[in-house]
């Protein structure tokens, strides 16, 4: 599997010259460009002027959009020319580019709002403009009066820790994350995709847990789909529950789970019925 140019963990210097890009990267810079786009169909029509500082968010929002909208353009047209063996400059230009916001979000570059987890650790500076375009539930927080204030300004996510809120914000930025963080924060991150909005991250998550399933975490998987009304998902775990029952509902994780889960562990001895009787010989 090739490096990604964008989220590629080696240093830019030391990478080898190529124009490719991961599907994760080129489908999250579609998704922002649908966002986006959706933003301002939806934008109510106003005669008020913009103040200044709803002009500069403006501007940086339509940064955003019009180069991803190139990162994509770009990708499109580099198949035809991988096709012939060639690359374009015009692409590599638009990719160095790019991978300018994840090293904005490294290097704390011009940040304006401080990112908290939910408990006494350290915040994280961050890019209003960029964490708007990723999440319509970020952008309308920071609409608010609370948030029109100077960068000091603090926004809270609760129900992350510091590690996970690091791993939220690099994804947002990077639109990827190295596979021992995506492994260790998945549960955590599908709950905050779920609560912010963020449907490639959902897709991502979902990705992750459906490659990982197994009978060690089949009911966890099942709990974070029930949670986040993941249907395909939900469906998915369960299916795998009741064809390898035995192994699941003997594990001492499932005591805990009965007692937190009763409506799930309804719906695992419904599906398990369901399953044996569709079974049985001569059953329509």
């Amino acid at each position: 599997m090739m490096d990604c140019s964008i989220c590629s963990a080696m240093p830019y210097i030391l990478r080898p010259p190529r124009n490719t890009i991961c599907v994760a990267c080129y489908e999250g810079a579609r998704s922002i460009i649908t966002l986006i786009n959706k933003h301002e169909n939806d934008k109510p029509s106003t005669n008020y002027p913009l103040s200044t500082k709803s002009r500069k968010f403006s501007l940086l929002v339509a940064d955003v959009n019009d180069s991803l909208a190139g990162i994509c353009k770009c990708s499109e047209m580099g198949e035809g020319d991988k096709r012939n063996g060639g690359r374009t400059k015009l692409q590599n230009e638009t990719i160095t580019y790019l991978s300018g916001f994840v090293s904005a979000f490294r290097d704390k570059i011009h940040t304006d709002i401080q990112v908290k987890p939910g408990n006494d650790e350290p915040s994280i500076p961050a890019h209003r403009a960029l964490l708007a375009a990723r999440s319509g539930i970020f952008r309308n927080i920071l609409d608010s009066d609370e948030c029109k204030a100077p960068p000091s300004q603090t926004i809270t996510l609760p129900e992350l820790n510091h590690d996970e809120l690091q791993s939220l914000l690099e994804f947002l930025y990077s639109g990827s994350l190295p596979k021992e963080k995506m492994e260790k924060h998945v549960y955590s991150l599908s709950l905050a995709a779920d609560k912010y909005d963020i449907p490639f991250l959902q897709k991502f998550c979902e990705h992750q847990m459906l490659a990982s399933l197994n009978s060690s975490n089949a009911l966890d998987i099942l709990e974070i789909s029930d949670t986040c009304s993941n249907q395909s998902l939900k469906e998915t775990s369960l299916n795998f529950i009741v064809r390898n029952m035995e192994d699941v509902v003997f594990s001492p994780r499932f005591d805990v789970f009965a007692l937190k889960n009763p409506h799930l562990t309804v719906q695992i001895t419904r599906t398990s019925f369901m399953d044996i009787r569709n079974r049985r010989p001569g059953t329509v």
